[in-house]
């Protein structure tokens, strides 16, 4: 059984002569430990498919599992736990919360654990140090980088330890020096063990990745690497 399966996935959106199909019998397996690039134009179905496979998205008809269970015969409550314990994602557009401070930031995810406040500050440090951050934490998002605004986010998403992390563009506001120091933090997390699909449209991005996946106007095209 392979780590992440994915069995002729299919999403619409509307109904009748109006609705959209976003995927159409879209079906892949990811090891464990995998670094896949995931392209296609805009309006491919790149950010359908994430958006499903963080468990945020019920597809139409078909098979999503991971460590052999399967996503979306959870209910809600599960599905949540789903996404605390195996999921980290970073997005485009980092999402901080520009009245917390780096550091809270990064406890975000935290919240919910049943923890003493001292033990999630530890991780939120620990996290914050990976990527090279320790000395910002106590800045607010407007006081750093947009560069050091996708760290905090990475360190947000790395917090839990997820064994998956979702980057949807992680690198699409940022210049192309920033971009090569990202990837190279987001490399270092897979071969540290961290499985990661990343959506980019850009070429330098999916050259960090190990394995490409195209769509088409919701299909899969083609499966390199």
């Amino acid at each position: 059984m392979s780590y992440i399966q994915v069995e002729n996935l299919n999403k619409s959106y509307g109904t009748g002569a109006g609705s959209v199909k976003a995927l159409q019998s879209v079906g892949f397996r990811i090891e464990s430990g995998e670094f896949v690039g995931v392209m296609g134009a805009s309006g491919s179905g790149k950010s359908t498919l994430l958006s499903i496979l963080g468990a945020m998205n019920t597809p139409t008809a078909g098979n999503y599992q991971v460590d052999e269970i399967e996503i979306y015969k959870l209910h809600q409550e599960k599905r949540a736990d789903f996404r605390r314990e195996f999921l980290g994602f970073v997005f485009q557009s980092f999402h901080l919360m520009p009245y917390l401070t780096v550091l809270e930031n990064v406890m975000l995810p935290l919240t919910v654990l049943n923890l003493p406040k001292k033990e999630k500050e530890s991780r939120a440090r620990r996290a914050l140090q990976q990527v090279g951050l320790a000395d910002k934490e106590r800045r607010l998002p407007d006081e750093i980088s947009g560069g050091e605004k996708e760290r905090v986010a990475i360190a947000r998403a790395i917090v839990n330890e997820p064994p998956i992390i979702l980057a949807d563009e992680p690198t699409g506001n940022l210049d192309s020096k920033t971009t090569i120091d990202i990837m190279k933090l987001l490399a270092q997390l897979n071969e540290n063990g961290t499985t990661i699909i990343m959506v980019t449209h850009n070429p330098l991005c999916a050259g960090y990745a190990r394995r490409i996946l195209k769509l088409s106007d919701g299909m899969l095209v083609s499966d390199e690497g």
